[in-house]
């Protein structure tokens, strides 16, 4: 009888270190490069009676043998009603029959990928000597954002606002301990991105949180918050003034509000975009070219990220025995 192995989170906290998905996620993008892995456009589905969104991501990368879908909803709301934002789960299957091996809570490899994927885009457009990050919303997503920066720079103090006080209080707390570094709490996002070499925006704002004025020279940006084409948590003067890299071309212009409603006003076109991920991990394009530029990297996830890091959960926890079996049959 075949078995389906179950991954809860504690199950995933136990056996994904951060460095490890780092590299995970590079593979992933040098796979999408050369044109082996299959990504469709994932599917959205807006639950307007909920404010709400769920999205379906599908991906099949062909060297890691990496095949999965991830079923993933953004509710903004969802904190007031003491729940994530960000809700997940991952099917594995095994691209030799199709049947499948794993099903595993995703809102952790959601944010695991993700803080890895800007782990990586920090890694070729920081400044080498980039000691301080600035933090703009105190989520889920901003802990694993500070935990991979903190893997490919040098880190030693980390500022970090959120329009909820007491959320920025427990997240310097917590992440001082895991990070070892000094953490302080800010009262304004302007304090913030006027300070940091590094400044990850993780929030669900719909309006920007952040002016281009605050952004000094030589700057990286890590921007996640993703709440579709017409909301934004960075102004248009901020995306004018960057290097802009983006995970996915396609995705950005067809769902990125931060990208779209600069080219709607005309400040930027489609031809600011300066690079995919993957051009930068392959060397085919420059990272960070000097220590002045202002760079920018806007990601609104792939479902390769979520499929090659499910992978190495899945194969972590059976070399460990983790998890617990399951017969569907």
């Amino acid at each position: 009888m075949r078995h389906v192995l179950l991954l809860s989170r504690k199950d995933l906290e136990k056996i994904l270190p951060m460095r490890d998905v780092i590299e995970a996620v590079e593979q992933a993008f040098r796979e999408l490069y050369y044109k082996k892995a299959k990504v469709p456009l994932r599917t959205i589905i807006e639950i307007e009676k909920h404010n709400g969104f769920l999205l379906y991501m599908p991906s099949y990368l062909e060297d890691s043998n990496a095949l999965a879908i991830k079923v993933v909803s953004l509710y903004p709301e969802n904190p007031k009603k003491g729940l994530p934002s960000v809700l997940a789960s991952v099917l594995v299957n095994d691209p030799k029959t199709g049947e499948p091996l794993a099903l595993m809570e995703g809102t952790y490899i959601t944010a695991m990928r993700t803080g890895a994927a800007s782990g990586a885009a920090t890694k070729y457009l920081a400044r080498k000597d980039a000691k301080i990050v600035g933090i703009i919303g105190a989520g889920v997503q901003a802990r694993t954002q500070l935990w991979a920066v903190s893997e490919v720079r040098d880190i030693e103090k980390a500022l970090v606002y959120d329009v909820n006080k007491e959320r920025a209080k427990v997240f310097a707390e917590e992440m001082a301990k895991k990070i070892g570094v000094e953490i302080n709490v800010s009262l304004t996002a302007q304090e913030v991105a006027e300070n940091a070499d590094v400044l990850v925006v993780a929030t669900t704002a719909k309006e920007p949180v952040i002016k281009g004025e605050w952004v000094k020279e030589g700057t990286h940006i890590n921007s996640i918050g993703w709440v579709g084409k017409d909301a934004r948590e960075l102004d248009s003067e901020t995306v004018r003034k960057s290097k802009l890299v983006v995970d996915s071309r396609e995705g950005v212009l067809n769902e990125s509000g931060d990208i779209l409603l600069p080219i709607k006003e005309g400040v930027i076109d489609e031809t600011h975009i300066y690079a995919e991920l993957n051009e930068i991990v392959t060397g085919i394009k420059k990272g960070r070219e000097n220590d002045n530029e202002i760079t920018l990297f806007k990601s609104v996830g792939l479902a390769i990220e979520d499929a090659i890091t499910a992978k190495l959960a899945y194969e972590t926890a059976l070399e460990l025995r983790i998890g617990t079996k399951v017969e569907l049959q």
